[in-house]
């Protein structure tokens, strides 16, 4: 296993695999002005395979893949099935907004996936519309319960904004109640295309506050080595709900991923603006050895946290979080 230059192992890829999606969550993209890749500029199914076969070699063994939404690129179990047979991958997990994901539930299921994360910030359909500009509630609840009934590990993902969503924190909460997922709150990022709402900004802290004052009975967990979540159980309910700092920034310290964008942009951090471009080198290098000299470079400059990551960056944060990858 690789560690970088603070100690730390790096064992996870996070690969987007597209910059498209099928919503319009305006804390991830404005509702107009994204100019989509052409098809050129992105990472062929064969790249990413060769790349992860590399990164698989080097010690990587958990792949996530992330868009955009995942399920808007053609023949995606098609990729899903290349890299889950490679050597030395592990686990392979998908981050989904659960659009089209009901109806091929059952064959992740078949392919060994993991776990899914499931995309959702509200039970509520107008505000569902509101907050995603599209009326697809119905389907992404049909994939929670899909991906309930063939027993995939399923954590489901909200994106807490003051004035936004956070009278639905209580109502999500009690999905653990009856289900057995991990229900997981997630601080607000900069990266929609303008940067961070500060008045709609609701901290890690704040939100365990809310939970905790409905219910009391709300105590820490122990987290998994590398967790991004901060999780904690409720007396009496099937699963478990978390927070995730992404903003605050208090989990770099132990953090083990990094991120490929779908034109091949390797970042060792979120918050960085890019350290090299796998794509370029995957076209103009045939020498696997030569890549993995270039990759072992970067994976070993990273930087120390989310915030050095961010004031070493050539310009303020301001791209959306689908040209990154979720």
């Amino acid at each position: 296993m690789i560690r970088d230059n603070h100690g730390r192992p790096i064992n996870y890829l996070r690969l987007a695999v597209t910059d498209r999606c099928n919503l319009r969550c305006f804390y991830c993209m404005p509702e107009e002005g994204i100019k989509f890749l052409p098809k050129p500029h992105l990472l062929t199914f064969e790249e990413m395979v060769r790349m992860v076969s590399i990164m698989a070699e080097m010690g990587i063994n958990k792949v996530r893949i992330t868009g955009g939404e995942p399920f808007v690129r053609k023949d995606m179990m098609q990729l899903l099935q290349s890299i889950t047979e490679l050597n030395g991958i592990e686990q392979v997990n998908i981050t989904t907004n659960g659009v089209l994901t009901a109806p091929l539930v059952p064959e992740l299921k078949a392919l060994g996936i993991s776990s899914v994360n499931l995309s959702l910030d509200t039970l509520d359909r107008q505000r569902f519309i509101d907050m995603t500009r599209r009326d697809e509630l119905s389907s992404v609840l049909k994939t929670l319960d899909a991906l309930l009934e063939n027993d995939i590990k399923t954590k489901i993902n909200a994106v807490i904004m003051a004035g936004k969503n956070d009278e639905d924190i209580i109502p999500m909460v009690k999905l653990a109640k009856d289900l057995p997922v991990s229900v997981r709150f997630i601080e607000e990022m900069p990266f929609n295309g303008s940067g961070i709402n500060k008045e709609a900004f609701m901290s890690h802290t704040r939100i365990i506050d809310m939970i905790r004052e409905t219910y009391p009975s709300l105590h820490k967990l122990q987290d998994e080595p590398n967790s991004t979540s901060y999780n904690y159980a409720i007396n009496d309910f099937k699963g478990s709900v978390g927070v995730i700092a992404a903003f605050s920034r208090t989990f770099c310290g132990t953090c083990n991923r990094i991120r490929v964008t779908p034109t091949g942009t390797l970042k060792t951090c979120l918050y960085d603006d890019g350290v090299m471009n796998i794509r370029d080198l995957l076209r103009s290098e045939n020498d696997n050895g030569v890549i993995k000299e270039k990759l072992y470079t970067a994976f070993t400059n990273r930087a120390k946290d989310g915030f050095e990551a961010e004031s070493l960056r050539s310009a303020e944060v301001t791209e959306s979080m689908t040209t990154i990858g979720g």
